[in-house]
């Protein structure tokens, strides 16, 4: 049951809509004082009384009824206390009915969501700063599948500009087939790097890029060889990193695939005087609205982002008829999204408002930055490896005669490194740390997945136990409290995709997993009376499911044992 909607259906306010109410009711921070909490302060103006006089009047007029057992009004709030075995008997229902579905539904009814995430640039390395974008998009990218949208994943490469110029350079001169083959991504790094060291020595080497991507351009046959090479390589390095996460992509289109549709964006612009000349450049001025002007074309008639980002959108518009694209792009990258929405949105575009940022803070480890053209480069399937050979290590200390124990620490290692991206409000800069995201006792998904390990233990003991259709009795307070939170779980992912926010969703299983293990300490489960013990048990089920789904919508593997 939607509770806060069931709440907000029975207050009678005058002025104010009803969806209103409901998204103002929320959960206090003591379950002394109610399950659910209507805060009366922003009705004061329209009703014109105090807070605490609306609470006390709402509450004289609330039908108490089989759903809501209690209301009281303290201090400006209107709390609700629920009826505990009605809400017991309905998450248990409705998980156990959904299974890996609980938490799903239709609201996206097949519309379309473009994601653009990831984006990876040829022959540059996969490194840590690809992490946030990488998770936060594959995430995302569940979670509205999960929701009844269409998600579309779109990794916009970076495959066109004057660096594959200055790559082509550099392989000629020091390139040798063999080793870049077995060496793939990394050996092109090496030869990239090399270049801008050479170059500080020898400027003619940036003309001589600039030549080769000239001839890209113009369809050179063996700049284009070299250069369809160089993306072959890359991606093939790159979908091993893709298969850890477990992240998958709809559409590989990326600027050079927009070269040919920029043209009538240009015309267009033309067309509706939105072009300006400034210093040899075409540019739109935004000064009005409180922006630098958008550059369209350099002195030299060559584009830029925002052109190829333009032609993309229009693309995308026209290809799949989004309702929302959404760009999970850091946030340093603000300014340029602010310029080209606002560049459509003049052109006309009604669309342009359908246009997301998703932006997001950096990601580094905890000795500093990098650079890739000074080579100090942090390679992300490096992260990956090192995590899963410290939880292996952990595994091996902890649980000696573990089974499969390599295919767990895989699934321990990768979700250190995907959690530890996404349990922070996605803006916020992170500080990687291994040995914070390995603990089995903080906020990391590995205290989740052994909370899991923990109740798969529970439930295989419970073999020949007939629990799944128990009845239903009053749950005692740490059974109430977990029963409560799950029955939140489908808010909470409703909540991650409104806000583009999977943190909440990681928080959210945190969560579950401390009440649980609380419940499990507190509450005997296997050596509780009969009729107690089958609750429980199908308590323990419930959690089990919650926390897979959970954890599946992040791109985390759940290990039975640990």
């Amino acid at each position: 049951m939607d509770y806060r909607s069931y709440i907000a259906e029975r207050i009678p306010v005058d002025g104010i809509l009803r969806e209103e109410i409901a998204e103002s009711i929320a959960v206090p921070p003591d379950s002394a004082m109610g399950d659910f909490a209507l805060p009366c302060f922003k009705f004061a103006k329209v009703l014109r009384k105090s807070p605490a006089m609306i609470a006390e009047d709402l509450k004289a007029q609330y039908p108490v009824d089989h759903v809501v057992s209690e209301v009281l009004a303290v201090n400006g709030y209107l709390n609700f206390k629920i009826n505990k075995s009605a809400l017991a008997r309905e998450v248990l229902e409705k998980i156990g009915a959904e299974g890996e579905r609980y938490g799903a539904e239709n609201i996206g009814n097949g519309r379309v969501i473009c994601l653009d995430y990831s984006s990876v640039n040829i022959a540059k390395p996969f490194h840590i700063g690809h992490l946030s974008t990488t998770v936060l998009g594959g995430a995302l990218y569940r979670i509205f599948n999960f929701l009844g949208y269409k998600a579309v994943g779109i990794n916009h490469l970076g495959d066109y500009g004057t660096q594959f110029g200055k790559l082509i350079s550099a392989y000629k001169r020091w390139g040798n087939r063999e080793l870049v083959e077995q060496g793939g991504i990394r050996a092109l790094n090496e030869l990239y790097v090399r270049f801008h060291r050479e170059a500080e020595t020898d400027p003619a080497l940036e003309d001589e890029a600039r030549a080769y991507f000239k001839k890209i351009e113009e369809g050179d046959r063996d700049c284009l060889s070299l250069f369809e090479w160089f993306k072959e390589l890359t991606l093939k390095d790159v979908k091993k990193i893709y298969d850890l996460l477990d992240i998958r992509f709809d559409s590989y289109a990326g600027e050079s695939f927009y070269q040919d549709k920029m043209q009538p964006v240009l015309d267009e612009l033309k067309q509706k005087n939105l072009l300006v000349e400034s210093r040899g450049a075409q540019i739109v001025d935004l000064e009005e609205y409180g922006m630098s002007p958008c550059i369209i074309l350099k002195s030299d008639g060559s584009s830029l982002y925002a052109t190829r980002d333009m032609a993309a959108a229009i693309y995308r518009k026209q290809t799949y008829d989004f309702d929302k694209c959404l760009y999970v792009v850091a946030y340093q990258q603000n300014l340029h999204f602010k310029q080209f929405f606002k560049v459509l949105e003049l052109m006309g575009k009604e669309w342009a408002k359908d246009l997301v940022h998703v932006a997001y803070g950096m990601v580094s480890l905890e000795d500093g930055a990098m650079s890739t053209r000074k080579g100090n480069v942090v390679f992300l399937e490096d992260i990956i490896e090192k995590c899963v050979e410290k939880a292996y290590a952990i595994l091996s200390e902890k649980n000696p005669d573990l089974e499969n124990k390599e295919d767990v620490a895989k699934k321990v290692g990768v979700g250190a490194v995907v959690f530890g991206a996404l349990y922070n409000n996605k803006i916020k800069d992170i500080v990687f740390s291994y040995d914070k995201a390995l603990n089995f006792d903080g906020e990391t998904s590995v205290y989740v997945q052994y909370t899991c390990a923990r109740a798969f233990s529970v439930l295989s003991k419970a073999e020949g136990i007939d629990y799944k259709n128990a009845s239903v009795t009053e749950p005692c307070p740490q059974e109430f409290e977990l029963l409560k939170l799950l029955g939140e779980f489908p808010d909470t992912v409703k909540a991650a995709a409104e806000k583009y926010e999977p943190s909440y969703v990681a928080r959210y299983a945190v969560d579950v997993a401390q009440k649980f293990n609380k419940f499990y300490i507190d509450c005997k489960i296997l050596q509780a009376e009969s009729g107690v013990k089958e609750m429980r048990l199908r308590i323990t089920e419930a959690t089990l499911v919650t926390l897979k789904n959970a954890l599946s919508l992040l791109g985390i593997g759940v290990p039975e044992k640990m």
